[in-house]
């Protein structure tokens, strides 16, 4: 088999979305012929552990480990925070803190950890590495994930040292990302981050994004060769048959970090009114939110007197997940408010597909997420304002649920969006680049 270096930053037990685009593409990788190997850092902080996804690893899986540095200790220590405490990642704040000692830190992160907090671990890694392969067989192809983004400048260090082709792949974007413009930037670090983003773009052989939108913005940003491999599910993971006794509950569940930006006021506006309108409606409707929450969002939920309806559970490992799947009516796709709607594509969306229950996306009905609805019928995508389109799709779903026609939707088209199939897109580009 031909041979693949994974540079990543997230592998278990980190748990959240970051870990599992890889993990599954290293599942599958040997299927279409190719031995991944995987680079990870020894010590690493990973703000959520769950170790479910270690089911997934291939037999023998050769991984490397190198120690990496990381700010957090400072970070912690200047923010009052616990030393047990972890850091959350996308702005994530579920206490209220100071805002300027928030100000402060924010800044420092932005201008002096530049591409991301794992800057350190740069150089010890392109130094280590190209010495580990000094004298055993090269891998045939590298490829970085990112972000942290730090993954793809130790793989672009690589790739001139082992002289070896490169696939960068962007999970999210770098500097189209939803929070650059809260990064508090100074001129210096913004043509910093633009300049190494450039860089990554035009030198990597090829170039993945997981959405259509963004492998525009990459392309006009310098890469030469863009390919889109969404994220996906993993059939495997809804091989259980998890029995669900009919709800006498109207469900809605989110499942994921939900941050200020991701805050649906409108949904909240929506469901208020619903509930003082319809009776039967307020008796029968809960409202599941399942990940972090942002405090924010916390307030704007009491503000309009919905909290009784609110059902939180803080972390469910991945394997745990199928039964609020399963006694869902609709799964909630909370895009954040930002200007890069139109490219946002959360992984929970193909998961939400296998799951067979209605989809309702709040965020922009003509963007990336919209057109994956619209292409398997697994729903309704909605623009941030739309509470009418919010209403009339909460009443014709909670209509069926008193009818008895309940749980199931009957997505289609979802065979493309399998972790297996989009491995066998991947393994096309691996071929094209090392032939």
């Amino acid at each position: 088999m031909k041979k693949v270096l994974i540079i990543t930053y997230y592998w278990p037990p980190s748990g959240g979305a970051g870990v599992q685009r890889w993990v599954k593409f290293a599942k599958y990788l040997r299927d279409f012929g190719w031995e991944p190997i995987v680079y990870i850092p020894e010590n690493p902080h990973y703000p959520i552990l769950d170790k479910s996804f270690e089911k997934d690893l291939p037999e023998n899986l050769h991984v490397i480990k190198h120690p990496i540095w990381e700010p957090y200790s400072f970070y912690k220590k200047f923010m009052g925070m616990k030393k047990e405490e972890k850091v959350q990642h996308g702005f994530i704040q579920e206490k209220k803190q100071s805002s300027f000692k928030q100000n402060i830190s924010v800044w420092i992160r932005s201008n002096f950890f530049i591409p991301d907090a794992r800057k350190f671990w740069i150089k010890p890694s392109i130094k280590y590495l190209t010495g580990y392969f000094k004298n055993i067989e090269k891998p045939d192809v590298i490829i970085s994930t990112g972000p942290p983004h730090s993954m793809h400048l130790i793989a672009m260090g690589l790739k001139k040292s082992l002289n070896i082709p490169w696939v960068a792949d962007f999970r999210d974007p770098w500097t189209g990302i939803d929070f650059y413009d809260q990064l508090k930037l100074t001129t210096w670090a913004d043509r910093k981050h633009k300049r190494l983003e450039r860089m990554v773009l035009s030198t990597a052989d090829a170039v993945i994004s997981i959405g259509w939108t963004m492998a525009k913005e990459l392309e006009d940003l310098g890469s030469k060769k863009v390919e889109v491999i969404t994220n996906g599910f993993d059939e495997d993971d809804f091989k259980e048959n998890h029995t669900v006794t009919p709800n006498h509950e109207f469900i809605l569940s989110h499942i994921g970090s939900l941050n200020k930006d991701r805050n649906p006021e409108i949904l909240w506006q929506s469901l208020k009114e619903l509930i003082n309108e319809n009776e039967e409606f307020r008796s029968k409707l809960k409202i599941r939110l399942v990940g972090k929450v942002d405090h924010i969002v916390n307030e704007s939920i009491k503000k309009h007197h919905i909290e009784d309806f609110i059902i939180k559970i803080d972390y469910l490992p991945h394997d745990k997940l199928g039964s609020i799947f399963q006694s869902s009516e609709i799964l909630l796709l909370l895009l954040n408010d930002t200007p890069n709607i139109e490219g946002i594509v959360t992984g929970k969306i193909f998961e939400y597909l296998a799951a067979n229950r209605s989809i309702l996306c709040i965020g922009s009905s003509t963007g990336d997420a919209a057109k994956i609805i619209n292409i398997t019928k697994s729903g309704k995508a909605v623009d941030f304002n739309d509470k009418k389109g919010i209403n009339s799709f909460l009443l014709e779903r909670f209509s069926e649920f008193q009818n008895g026609n309940k749980l199931k939707n009957n997505n289609q088209n979802i065979d493309t969006f399998s972790r297996k199939r989009l491995t066998e897109n991947l393994c096309r580009i691996l071929d094209d680049v090392t032939n």
